[in-house]
């Protein structure tokens, strides 16, 4: 049977890819890989659901590429040579199980549909989904099928040998680093519309563990320089079907600039979570060996990279357990310093507030010279006007207050008393380490 890309794309568009491939001739995975190998998107099983409840639901795009004639071949299974029992044979029994094989990774089950529910991503721009926890793959929307089958068949390929792929969970500290997506690194970053943008990542790393060493997964697609041409309010690619069909006259107002576009290749790169330790390896698809075909190589690389990342792990343990032993003994130090300085400190408000009892206590000495005076006048004077005298002597005295001066000193306080009041706590050391002094 044959039927052209877009005849099959709406096709895979109306039913499922199960009932579908009955109809072909074929099983579900091989009318999938059809599919991929021609870069025709098909709904996953998310999307019949909604169907089927009456709810809303989005077809993906068929990315551009030409019509071309896919030819089917159905498949059709050879029967069975059933062998004739022999007399006084016994059923052979299987001693070992078979090994497990896995299709679609667990990790990926329906990782699709929330890749593909972004915050507005223009034609050929990175998706960037709603959702932050899922697994670390960075991809455009025309690109993300092969993007999902690179991370199956490498996570597949781990998951036989006994490493378990997962997203981390929180509180372990493990870190993601930070993704180089250019293919040919440059030292300007162009990606995203008027030379700004930013690529979508998830909160928390994909890793798997060899024994105890943890070792973090990401998959990016990679980007390209290309020119892009300002038309009709957008950015488009200079060699897009769109710019190529316009007029000499329609471009007189446009004009071009160079950006970084995803390139629908893609890059492995392999990483320690472990804050410290600075150890990376990559993979990217070239024209000899795409990446589908390196995952066997990559995951041998991974098993023997083992002792040297658990050498570096044990290098940064002892490291970190120098810092923090440097940072308790600077946070001493600390202490002391402030110790010294609160005492200092302490001295130098007793010694001012002892200088000022002194001071108001002279003041206080005239003020008795001068009522002790006022008392001896007041027995010249006649009985009416000595009263009145006498009472406003009274109220002034109490308006004066105290002048005994053990009053005065027992209002003084000493450099102990002082620094027991006002530092009775010690302070806690914060955090990050003790306070640098201005």
């Amino acid at each position: 049977m044959q039927l052209t890309r877009s005849e099959l794309y709406s096709r895979v568009c109306n039913a499922p890819l199960s009932k579908l491939a009955t109809e072909l001739g074929l099983t579900g995975t091989a009318l999938a890989a059809v599919c991929r190998q021609h870069q025709i998107p098909y709904p996953g099983s998310g999307y019949w659901t909604h169907k089927s409840l009456g709810l809303p639901a989005e077809l993906p795009a068929l990315p551009d590429g030409s019509d071309v004639v896919i030819e089917i071949v159905p498949v059709t299974p050879k029967p069975r040579k059933q062998k004739a029992p022999e007399a006084n044979t016994r059923p052979k029994t299987r001693s070992v199980a078979r090994t497990r094989r896995l299709e679609h990774h667990p990790l990926l089950i329906g990782a699709e549909e929330h890749l593909r529910k972004s915050r507005g991503a223009k034609d050929g721009e990175f998706l960037r989904p709603y959702k932050r926890v899922l697994p670390d793959v960075i991809s455009s929307e025309a690109a993300l099928l092969r993007a999902l089958s690179i991370a199956n068949d490498l996570y597949v390929a781990l998951d036989r040998q006994g490493y378990r792929v997962y997203i981390a969970p929180v509180g372990e500290g493990h870190r993601r680093i930070p993704v180089q997506e250019q293919e040919v690194e440059r030292k300007d970053r162009k990606y995203g519309r008027y030379n700004s943008g930013s690529i979508w990542r998830p909160d928390r790393p994909t890793i798997f563990y060899i024994d105890t060493v943890p070792i973090g997964l990401a998959i990016t697609e990679m980007t390209e320089r290309v020119t892009m041409r300002y038309l009709n309010g957008d950015y488009h690619r200079e060699d897009s079907r769109l710019v190529r069909s316009m007029k000499a006259w329609q471009l007189t107002h446009s004009w071009t600039t160079e950006q970084d576009m995803p390139s629908g290749r893609f890059r492995i790169i392999a990483y320690s979570p472990k804050t410290g330790v600075d150890w990376s390896l990559s993979w990217q698809d070239t024209a000899a060996e795409p990446l589908a075909k390196a995952i066997p190589r990559i995951v041998e690389t991974l098993r023997a990279s083992r002792e040297r990342l658990q050498s570096l792990m044990a290098v940064e343990d002892e490291a970190e357990a120098r810092r923090k032993k440097e940072r308790e003994e600077e946070w001493e130090r600390y202490l002391r310093r402030e110790d010294e300085r609160k005492v200092a400190e302490a001295i130098k408000d007793s010694q001012q507030q002892l200088a000022e009892i002194i001071e108001r206590w002279g003041k206080a000495i005239v003020v008795e010279r001068f009522f002790s005076d006022v008392e001896q006048r007041l027995e010249g004077v006649d009985e009416a006007l000595r009263q009145h005298l006498e009472g406003r002597l009274k109220l002034a005295r109490q308006m004066m207050g105290s002048i005994d001066p053990l009053d005065f000193m027992a209002n003084w306080r000493a450099p102990d008393d002082r620094y027991r009041s006002k530092y009775d706590e010690s302070p806690q050391p914060p955090s990050g380490g003790p306070t640098k002094e201005k």
